[in-house]
């Protein structure tokens, strides 16, 4: 029939419907179990309300709870309920927007006196009742200016901004209605509030108007929502059990490193036992470096602006760095990113084929402004060392050397104890030109080569568009940490655009002049940031190769310090950071205190061990204690050393 539709479902039968049929109609024709369950619909790849008529032939997918997809659009809809409380409680309130994120969702709001931690018990108790109301998300359309005229005689002016922002004068507006509260959105939405089964409102932050600090100052409130109140619990106590694990908090408490107030945010001051650990994380990767066939540089920390104006930094990048510097001679800029350097060294002299690939590595520490409100202890700093590589290679063996770097960032992921990752291809939006360097010959060239590795090597990934480097796609290793959180740190980057602005070359074997492909990597991300993943993986817990101090003798009294001594000897001939407490405390007292450090062994000796050359050893995160000959403590400490394992 001329008015009937075609639909495709996803278990490859069809059906022929009326046009303007719903699929929430499709739905209820399969089964009332499904209709039931259904909370957003999609159709040709497009979310789309249970309640949108289909007016043409599609493909199309009811989603229910077992669809991640439709989680989004939940917590999408859980962000309207928060709204659509806070008017009813406080209805002089302007709204901004109020998306999804990975763990929950939040909304701007402009009010001038401040949410109070008891508003928001108020809030969640409204948002409760209606819930229970099954107030549907009703779409209409508005044309455009009587949309403008209501948002504005309300003086939503966020709303009026959004409106002029992503609609043309000509269009009808989409408003999602949810009880009193009206909203400027696309949607889709799940088809009632009495869907929303479990909620919680988490923190108030602030957040200024469009991210500009001349705008007023809005109040976000960050709320998170589940299917099941055992997901939502489950949540909740994963967040606890982060705030035990805060690198904040742990670094104060194990004296790692501080921020000081006189020096300025952003910049970390590392502490001796910080510094130790840093060692090792700088060791380990240097000698890394040598193994894999790079070669170590090091580049000055102040250079001409004129080299980021050649390698485009400062037509992508200026915003995110410190000033220029005048001095008598040019323009200086503390520096950015260490790739520049890096081509410096290599344009320093000609190279051949044979030559290639070169691989430069650096710990290089590099400065970028970041603005007050984002910085967060290690994870987010003004101050930073990367460790940064750069290899140079011919077209046939980029393919090699993106692989090797895969490998070589998912060996530093495992010897640092971390067994689980995310990989995400982030490629290119050819819709946003301006963002990028290149032509579309060349992205498309790099984005396949960075394909063919992950294929090859039989890697699971996601592609995200218009999230690549303005020179060049990249693939991103994220890891999971010991309570599930991902953490984004490793990258390895194609890029064809340096080169050439730089006019690299290479001899080819015909003896002609061409120009070097460029990978650019860095596994730790920064020396800091991965820093504050460890501690808060390990809750500061280090693995004895780590750890600051690896053992501390404890002498029972006066007349066994001398043994203690003899032993720690016998320990720091093998390389243990050990330390002996002869302090006149009591016993218990000093046990408690470097049990409190996460110290992995303390040895207590007295009359007993002294005599039998024997210690014992108390093992963190176990509650019996063991005696063991101190020779063969020495032994199993120092395996445990050498094969770096994450077990004490």
């Amino acid at each position: 029939m001329a008015d009937n539709i075609h639909i495709n479902l996803p278990d490859g039968s069809t059906k022929d419907v009326p046009k303007g049929t719903t699929p929430l109609d499709v739905a209820k024709s399969i089964s009332p179990r499904l209709a039931d369950a259904a909370l957003v619909a999609k159709t040709n790849g497009d979310l789309v309300d249970l309640t949108r008529p289909l007016d043409k032939d599609t493909d199309l997918r009811i989603l229910t709870e077992r669809d991640p997809e439709a989680l989004q659009v939940y917590r999408h809809s859980s962000a309207h309920l928060l709204a659509a409380a806070v008017l009813e409680l406080f209805p002089e309130t302007k709204l901004g927007h109020g998306p999804a994120t990975e763990n929950g969702f939040f909304y701007d709001f402009y009010r001038p006196t401040p949410f109070t931690p008891e508003d928001l018990q108020k809030i969640e108790k409204k948002m409760q009742e209606l819930a229970q109301q099954n107030i549907p998300y009703a779409r209409e359309f508005f044309p455009r200016e009587e949309g403008l005229e209501k948002f504005k005689a309300e003086g939503d002016f966020m709303k009026c901004h959004f409106i002029e922002q992503f609609t043309q004068p000509d269009e009808k507006i989409s408003i999602y209605k949810t009880g009193k509260f009206l909203d400027f959105c696309r949607g889709p939405h799940i088809p009632s509030t009495g869907k929303i089964k479990a909620f919680k409102l988490l923190n108030i932050a602030g957040a200024y108007w469009l991210g500009d600090e001349k705008n007023p100052q809005l109040q976000r409130i960050y709320g998170t929502s589940f299917f099941s109140k055992k997901d939502l619990d489950a949540y909740l106590n994963s967040i606890e059990e982060a705030k035990k694990r805060d690198h904040r908090v742990l670094g104060k408490q194990l004296d790692l490193f501080s921020i000081q107030e006189l020096a300025g945010p952003g910049l970390i001051f590392w502490h001796p036992k910080g510094g130790i650990i840093r060692k090792e994380m700088e060791d380990w990767m240097r000698e890394q470096y040598v193994k894999r066939g790079y070669s170590l540089v090091y580049t000055p920390h102040v250079m001409r602006r004129q080299l980021f104006f050649t390698s485009g930094h400062e037509g992508y990048y200026a915003q995110n760095f410190f000033d220029f510097m005048e001095l008598d001679d040019a323009e200086y800029r503390v520096k950015p990113m260490n790739c520049p350097g890096h081509i410096l060294i290599y344009k320093d002299s000609l190279r051949s084929y044979r030559d290639l690939p070169v691989r430069l590595g650096e710990l290089g520490t590099v400065y970028r402004y970041e603005r007050s409100g984002v910085m967060h202890g290690l994870l987010r700093v003004r101050g930073f060392t990367q460790d940064d590589a750069h290899i140079f290679c011919t077209p046939e063996q980029i393919e090699k050397e993106i692989a090797d770097c895969v490998e070589f960032a998912r060996d530093v992921l495992r010897d640092f104890g971390f067994d689980q990752f995310q990989t995400e291809l982030s490629i290119w939006d050819p819709n946003d030109r301006k963002s990028y360097v290149g032509s579309e010959d060349q992205w498309n060239m790099a984005t396949a080569s960075l394909e063919s590795v992950l294929k090859r090597m039989k890697i699971e990934y996601k592609t995200i568009p218009g999230e690549a480097a303005f020179y060049g796609p990249k693939i991103d290793i994220k890891l999971v940490d010991a309570i599930g959180r991902l953490w984004q740190l490793s990258t390895v980057q194609f890029d064809f655009n340096l080169p050439q602005r730089f006019e690299l070359e290479y001899v080819a074997e015909d003896g002609s002049r061409k120009q070097p492909l460029m990978v650019h990597r860095a596994l730790y991300g920064s020396v800091e940031r991965f820093f504050g993943v460890l501690i808060e993986h390990y809750a500061g817990a280090f693995p004895v190769w780590l750890s600051p101090v690896q053992a501390v003798m404890i002498p029972i009294s006066e007349r066994h310090a001398e043994y203690a001594n003899k032993v720690a000897a016998q320990l720091k001939a093998v390389g243990v950071r050990v330390d002996v407490d002869a302090r006149n405390e009591k016993m218990n007292a000093k046990i408690r205190e470097h049990a409190m450090q996460k110290v992995p062994f303390l040895l207590v000796v007295g009359d007993k061990e002294s005599e039998a050359g024997n210690v014992n050893v108390r093992t963190r995160g176990k509650e019996k204690t063991e005696d063991m000959p101190a020779a063969a403590f020495v032994e199993k400490i120092k395996k445990l050393i050498v094969d770096k394992t994450s077990q004490t």
